[in-house]
Parts: structure tokens; sequence; C-alpha cells
């Protein structure tokens, strides 16, 4: 694994948060791109990265550069996956895979009559007690599910001096705390549970329709700590809150609230899980912990310890008990199960989202899409 070569597209939040990672797994990064040269030189000189560039072609077709991380907003993912998957390279791209269905339809095409890995960085699945939970689902532990519940709520956007890009249609799609939050959770309980989405029930508002665009580029997260002298009104289109009602596979039941303007709400992706033999709780604020709740005796309470683990979940904690293992772990574990397949060359059944999973999400933020617009349930597509 650590003999791969990775390149990073994208020098923002996300895109550092994956260079932390690689770098905590010993693999090397070698190359970094950004929207332009001075500002990936900058970036790579500030991370110790050798290679510079302000072309991401030139990092995709750089001969050295094994795996390609794209950390860039979400209309630039398309084309750029699509030229990774033409040069031959292992991919790892930051969700959603692509702005539309079409367009992810097309790259899991591609992917499929390519040798290389392919991954979307879903990395909540990798919190070990999420991991635990779904050992316990497909042993049978939590029997029938019969419904499920939860949130993912954060405040970055609470006041309408709060500006980032998401919040425009054409660089990050017509969805925005679907897209951007809610799909983390979707992804999570599908892979967790191992049931699909069937039928959506949305109801979703903008309640801030104006917000005070800056003149100059606001970093994700770093515009509440900003104040602007110059700015525009924008008139807003996508969502700040959705409440959506879900029909499982099995015929289970559920229902998911997002929004991004949760007043104190930091980043909470909180999932209860009701079966026939038992529930789990869990709350990404409290990560080490798992809740589990009984009818004839005490309700539990699991605390993340490696040695009390089973399962894949034992194999990515990597701390002992009591040692708090959190959001920046959960992209080092992904990563080390994408590098580990690609060592291995296997992709059978693998835990990290495939371009498959990132399609379903696609056509999934379509279904609801076009279930607020209709105020009725609308089925998922194929």
């Amino acid at each position: 694994m650590s003999n791969l070569n990775a390149g990073v597209i994208g020098v923002g939040f996300i895109g550092a948060a994956h260079v932390e990672a690689l770098r905590r797994l010993g693999i090397k990064v070698i190359a970094l791109s950004g929207s332009t040269e001075e500002r990936a030189k900058s970036k790579a000189k500030e991370m110790n990265i050798p290679k510079a560039y302000g072309d991401y072609r030139q990092l995709i077709n750089d001969d050295e550069v094994d795996v390609v991380h794209i950390c860039t907003p979400n209309y630039l993912h398309y084309s750029m996956v699509k030229e990774a998957i033409k040069a031959e390279k292992h991919v790892v791209c930051e969700k959603p895979l692509a702005m539309n269905s079409k367009e992810s339809a097309d790259l899991v095409n591609l992917a499929a009559k390519s040798s290389k890995i392919h991954a979307v960085c879903y990395n909540i699945r990798f919190y070990p007690l999420c991991l635990l939970v779904r050992e316990m689902v497909r042993e049978g532990d939590l029997g029938e599910i019969y419904f499920v519940s939860g949130s993912y709520l954060q405040d970055w956007l609470f006041f309408d001096t709060d500006w980032n890009w998401r919040v425009l249609p054409e660089l990050g799609g017509d969805l925005r705390a679907v897209a951007d939050i809610g799909t983390h959770w979707l992804d999570l309980i599908n892979s967790i549970t191992g049931l699909d989405i069937v039928k959506v029930f949305a109801d979703m508002k903008t309640f801030i329709p104006v917000r005070k665009k800056p003149k100059i580029e606001v970093s994700t997260f770093k515009g509440k700590e900003l104040s602007f002298a110059e700015h525009e009104d924008y008139k807003i289109t996508t969502e700040d809150y959705a409440t959506i009602l879900l029909e499982y596979s099995n015929g289970g039941k559920g229902v998911l609230t997002v929004s991004q303007i949760a007043a104190g709400r930091k980043n909470k992706l909180s999932f209860e899980i009701y079966g026939s033999k038992k529930s789990v709780a869990w709350s990404s604020e409290t990560p080490n912990e798992l809740w589990v709740g009984h009818r004839e005796k005490s309700n539990e309470l699991i605390i993340k310890d490696p040695s009390l683990l089973r399962g894949e979940s034992k194999e990515y904690a990597s701390y002992p008990g009591g040692h708090t293992e959190g959001f920046p772990d959960t992209f080092k574990q992904l990563f080390k199960c994408v590098y580990n397949a690609i060592s291995k060359g296997s992709t059978d059944k693998p835990l990290y989202a495939t371009f498959l999973d990132g399609h379903r999400e696609l056509l999934l933020c379509e279904a609801i899409k076009k279930s607020a617009q209709q105020s009725q349930w609308v089925e998922v597509g194929d």
C-alpha cells in the first residue's frame, strides 16, 4: 500500500483532509492541483508536496501518480473523473459523483470497463461503531428492521451573511442540504442495513431566500469567521431544510431531517434503527458511544473498544478503548480500505462506497427533488 503515490485535485478544506489522512497511512502525496498554478504552488509548499499543477490534467497524466483524489466543487467531478478513468488511474471522488444521474451512469459504465478501483468518499461509513451496527444487522441481532429515524444538522449557513459555493445550483447542484449532508446519512443507513430506498416523500424549504454574496472567494466553513464590507444580494433557490419520508425494500419505513441552519449543531449526524429484537442509536457528536435498546431488560451503552468489537468493525478501529476516534479517522479508515483493495486488485463487495453507490445517491436526490415539487410519493429510479 505504501508504494502507491497519490495526487489530490482541490486545495480546500476537504482536499487538506485527504492529504492528512493519506499521510497517516504512509501513502505519499506527490502532487497537488488547484484552480490556479499560484494557488497550487502556495498550498503545495504549505503542505510540503513536491509537485504543484494549475491544470488538473497535468496531475492526472503524471506517470508517477497512481491514485487521483478529486476534492473540487461538484460541477467539476464528472469531467475530472472521466478523464482520470480514461488515463487508467484509480479514482477516489468526493460526493456527489456527478451533477445528475445521467452523468453518474456514464461514469459507472466507464468504471466497469476499467481494471482500476473507483470509490466515492462517503467516509461516515467508517466510524467503528457504525461498522459494528452493520455487523449486528448482518448477524441478525436486531431482527427484522422495522423503521429508521435520524437527522444531519449543521449551522454554518445560519446567517444571511454566510456564503459558500454550495448555495449556487450551477456549482453545487439543484439540491444543497440534501445532497451535501443528507446523502451521507442515506448512504450510511444503506451500508448498515443493506436495504435500498424504493420510495420517498419530501418536504423542503428555503428559510433564507436572499443571502449576502461577498465579492471575494470564501472557503468552506470559513465564512462565519469573516465580515465582508462589500457584498451583493443573491436570491437562493437551494434548500436550507428538508424532511424526507422513506420506504425501504423490505417494507420498512424511515424519516430523515437535514438542515444547515440549525443553530448550535456544528456537525451532528444521528440515527436510530428499530428492529424486531432490539434497537440501536448513534450520534456523530458522541461517536464512541452506541446505545442499544431492549424491551425485556436494561438498555446498554457500548463504548468503542477494539477488543469488544467484532468482524470488520474491529479492523477499522486503530486506538484502544477510552481513546476517541472521530471525523478525521474516518478518512484514514476509508482510504485504508480503498488502498488495500488497490494493492490486492480486489473489488469484491467492498466496504467503501463504489461508483454504483454514488449513482444510487443521485437517483435518490432526483426522486427527492421531484417529490418536493409534486408533494407526493415518488419511486426511486433504477
